[in-house]
């Protein structure tokens, strides 16, 4: 008999699953939110939607398997294991973003968080101009949470990039008309794009406008923040026992993103933009005993 989803769990560790691309430097995609999840109490898992040739650097080419084989990865996992939240990443194309939205409507997946990926940190497109309907039309009604950044609002939105917090509020409006009226569901508006010394982003659930800052920090490391963010949020919402589980995760997960990327001086991975550091609470630092080790 299939294991359906469930946004409850009794073994105290939650099941969770991401449904994103490959990025080889580990910084960004399934391997970044597999890590995520690890720091953040949660089993991973991971279905592959996309195959990249990426450093920190840049993009050099993007392979997207052939959509029945994606179904059959998603089927056989949910057939089996008891997924208590999913986050989506980067699809691709217009057909990988319908078969995931066919099959997590089919298995009624909970907790899901949904990252529009559409350009890596290099600029280079992760996602097809033709495909953004589609997101939006199949995808968003299943997202508990969008976590688009500026540059992925203005494409969601068909309008300019907002400029100034005034305007991140009309658009975090904007983007909430898209998402199913009746039901409670939220956008995170990620504004790290605009200029200032503090980064703000916007939670919004229709009705409470809730805004989150943090002190900027002056560090060339990070690349995958938009994945790490919302990979910490899918590994918080079924831990979470609270009246409020999405402000709650929401809020733990912008704290454990800040520290990460705070510590991403510890990391030498590559010459562009480098990770951050999903073990930073985890892993010993030089100055421990047991580093040498």
């Amino acid at each position: 008999m299939p294991i359906s989803s469930s946004s409850s769990h009794s073994s105290g560790i939650p099941n969770v699953v991401s449904i994103a691309g490959i990025d080889p430097s580990g910084g960004a995609g399934v391997f970044a939110d597999i890590k995520t999840f690890s720091a953040l109490g949660a089993y991973g898992c991971g279905i592959v939607a996309a195959l990249t040739a990426q450093n920190t650097r840049g993009v050099t080419g993007v392979h997207t398997p052939p959509v029945e084989f994606l179904r059959l990865q998603i089927d056989t996992l949910f057939n089996d294991v008891a997924l208590h939240a999913c986050k989506i990443g980067m699809l691709g194309n217009a057909g990988i973003v319908a078969t995931v939205a066919d099959r997590l409507s089919h298995w009624q997946a909970a907790n899901v968080v949904l990252d529009p990926v559409m350009t890596a940190k290099s600029g280079d497109p992760l996602l097809d101009r033709n495909a953004i309907a589609t997101l939006r039309e199949a995808l968003f009604p299943l997202a508990s949470i969008i976590t688009p950044n500026l540059p992925e609002s203005s494409l969601l939105l068909g309008e300019r990039m907002p400029e100034t917090l005034r305007e991140m509020r009309r658009a975090a409006e904007r983007l909430r008309d898209m998402l199913p009226a009746t039901l409670e569901r939220w956008v995170l508006l990620k504004g790290g794009h605009l200029s200032g010394s503090e980064s703000v982003d916007l939670l919004f659930d229709g009705e409470h406008m809730i805004a989150l800052s943090a002190r900027r920090i002056d560090t060339p490391n990070t690349h995958g923040t938009g994945c790490t963010l919302s990979s910490a949020i899918a590994a918080l919402l079924p831990q979470a026992d609270s009246s409020n589980p999405v402000e709650i995760s929401v809020r733990a997960a912008h704290s454990y993103l800040q520290n990460a990327i705070a510590n991403a001086g510890r990391l030498r991975v590559g010459h562009g933009h480098g990770p951050v550091h999903h073990f930073h609470a985890v892993w010993a630092k030089p100055e421990d005993p047991l580093s040498s080790h």
